[in-house]
C-alpha cells in the first residue's frame, strides 16, 4: 500500500506585518492541507517596515499555538515558481472585500497560466476582520493611532518600537 499524497498549500504574502485577518486565514487555510507553507516575500511596489527575516520570525512566533503542520519559507521568485519547488497543489489567498476579488481574479487566472497543476483557492476574511490591511496598519501607527483592534500585542509592540526607530531617523 502507497502513502497518501502529502496535501501542500502555500500561503504568500508580505506580512508587513502579520495582522489578525492574516491570522484568520492561516487558521483556517491550515485545516485544509496537511502542510502550511506561508511563504513571506518582498514585494516590488510596497516599501516594508520589517525586514524578510523579521517578518519571517513574526509569523513564526505568531503560529505557534496552531495545530497543524506550518512551515515559514522566504521566496523571491514567481510565486507558481515557489509553490512548485514547495510541492503545493494549492494556493491559499484570503478575499476581505470586492476590490481584492478583482485583482485576485486576474492573478489566479495568470497563476493558471503559467501552472495548471496548482489550483487557488480563495477564503474570505471573517466579517469582524475584513477591513484589516497591512498597508492601513502601517500607516495608522506611523501617524500614532492605536493599532492594537488589528494585530496581536507583540505585533503592536513591535510595530511601536519600529516607529519610533523611523522617527528617529526622519528628524
Amino acid at each position: 500500500m502507497t502513502e497518501p499524497k502529502l496535501r501542500v498549500g502555500v500561503y504568500p504574502g508580505t506580512f508587513d506585518p502579520i495582522t489578525l485577518g492574516h491570522m484568520d486565514i492561516i487558521r483556517r487555510g491550515a485545516k485544509l492541507v496537511d502542510r502550511l507553507v506561508i511563504g513571506v516575500t518582498n514585494n516590488p511596489s510596497k516599501s516594508p517596515m520589517f525586514t524578510v527575516e523579521e517578518r519571517m520570525e513574526m509569523v513564526r512566533r505568531e503560529c505557534t499555538g496552531i495545530d497543524s503542520e506550518i512551515r515559514v519559507v522566504a521566496f523571491n521568485s514567481l510565486l507558481m515558481d515557489f509553490a512548485e519547488r514547495e510541492g503545493a497543489g494549492v494556493i491559499i489567498r484570503g478575499l476581505r472585500a470586492v476590490a481584492d476579488f478583482e485583482y485576485e481574479y486576474q492573478m489566479a487566472g495568470m497563476n493558471q497560466q503559467l501552472n495548471s497543476r496548482i489550483e487557488t483557492v480563495f477564503l474570505m476574511a471573517d466579517v469582524s476582520l475584513q477591513p484589516i490591511a497591512s498597508r492601513l496598519v502601517k500607516e495608522i501607527a506611523l501617524f500614532g493611532g492605536d493599532i492594537r483592534k488589528f494585530v496581536t500585542p507583540t505585533v503592536s509592540n513591535e510595530m511601536v518600537e519600529r516607529v519610533k526607530i523611523i522617527g528617529r531617523k526622519g528628524s
